[in-house]
């Protein structure tokens, strides 16, 4: 179990002040601790006064509770006196080409994952009483120039189709009477991985460039914003149900590649046309580098989160170090 000895402001918090603070420590666990955002949550909440515990497949460590995502299985024993659940496991979406095989996987460890979770909690004599679950700006699919709120209608598409029964699945959770928040995550920007990693090699050697036309719309967010939005649902009880994790503005691709080159000190001049992103990555092209998502942050907004980095070069200056 990870923990902290007392409940302190965190030391690198991803909101500032305005968001808001649990007068006592939390019990949280988690579902894929172990990726991007899991490890920058832990550390965040761990610094908090939080106490974290580690949802793992398999045999658990000390500290740790085993859940099997497939049959259902959570070890509800090591999940007791849990505050919260904060689900982020599922197959990544950006690693491989969309086979059958890899589509399905998606689906299903999203879809099932998710449905197979919250009927384990629904199922517990004395449930955490929130549960914080991706999903992603890919249910709005290919919108084009129109701004999207959390109101706005689903699209169509693949990714769009997961996002919706993705979050459908939390159903149980809520029916049982816990506090769901389902966090629509834009293009995550962080050196440690995620699409920005993937992007600074070619920009570093002079080689990146806009992708197809270049004025379809990017929606981001920084990492240290995303964990403090995280924290912002986990204890903000006016939150439920979806809620945009972006930053204020989204920007154009063609403003996206140039902003990065300019932080980066390296020209932007090699474009990669639409038929060339098909040809390398298939349908993966049209659903995460050419469809336009231009998302607004409405809730967040609306429940007083103040944002730390709300502008493009702010923020890829901040997680580049540059």
């Amino acid at each position: 179990m990870v923990t902290a000895t007392a409940s302190v402001p965190t030391a690198d918090r991803s909101s500032s002040s305005s968001s808001k603070t649990p007068s006592q420590a939390l019990t949280v666990a988690i579902t894929g601790a172990s990726g991007l955002v899991g490890q920058a949550l832990t550390r965040s909440l761990v610094a908090g006064g939080h106490k974290v515990v580690p949802l793992v497949r398999g045999v658990a460590r000390p500290g740790q509770a085993s859940w099997d995502p497939a049959r259902g299985i959570v070890d509800e024993s090591a999940l007791a006196g849990t505050d919260a659940i904060v689900h982020l496991a599922g197959e990544n979406i950006a690693e491989g080409r969309w086979t059958s095989a890899k589509k399905r996987r998606i689906y299903d460890s999203r879809v099932t994952g998710t449905q197979k979770l919250c009927e384990s909690l629904a199922r517990m004599a004395h449930p955490p009483k929130t549960l914080v679950c991706a999903s992603a700006i890919g249910y709005y699919g290919h919108a084009g120039d129109s701004v999207v709120a959390e109101d706005s209608a689903s699209g169509k598409g693949f990714l769009a189709d997961v996002c919706v029964a993705w979050e459908r699945a939390t159903k149980p959770a809520e029916e049982a009477g816990i506090r769901v928040v389902q966090l629509r995550i834009g293009i995550v920007l962080s050196r440690a991985g995620g699409a920005l990693r993937k992007m600074l090699l070619p920009f570093q050697l002079g080689a990146g460039g806009v992708v197809g036309h270049g004025a379809q719309y990017w929606s981001w967010v920084s990492l240290p914003d995303l964990v403090g939005m995280f924290e912002h649902a986990l204890v903000c009880e006016q939150l439920h149900g979806p809620v945009n994790a972006v930053a204020p503005e989204a920007v154009t691709n063609r403003e996206f590649t140039k902003t990065l080159g300019r932080v980066l000190h390296r020209p932007t001049i090699f474009p990669m046309p639409a038929f060339a992103a098909r040809l390398a990555l298939g349908e993966m092209a049209d659903a995460l580098l050419m469809a336009s998502t231009r998302v607004a942050p409405v809730r967040l907004r609306e429940t007083g989160y103040s944002f730390k980095h709300p502008e493009l070069e702010g923020a890829l200056r901040a997680v580049l170090a540059k």
